[in-house]
């Protein structure tokens, strides 16, 4: 995997990070499988709330959820055509 590709998996638009929050905190609320272990005190410190155990799951990485960005077409392909 080059660098460029790396990156783009690693750094999410504000907007993005905040539909993954949404998103994962939907599915651990609807009953979905936590991605990471947390304590029973850890839990209790945060509530159960399933947007702090999204929040937790995204610093870590373990998010099971993708963005699909679309790639501009570009000048040469159109030609082609």
């Amino acid at each position: 995997m080059n660098l460029a590709a790396k990156k783009e998996e690693t750094d999410y638009t504000k907007y993005e990070t905040a539909r993954i929050i949404g998103s994962r905190a939907l599915q651990l609320s609807m009953g979905a499988p936590m991605a990471i272990k947390l304590s029973k005190k850890q839990l209790e410190e945060i509530r159960y709330n399933p947007v702090e155990i999204a929040k937790l799951e995204m610093e870590e990485g373990k998010v099971p959820i993708g963005v699909k960005r679309p790639m501009p077409k570009s000048k040469a392909l159109k030609e082609e055509k």
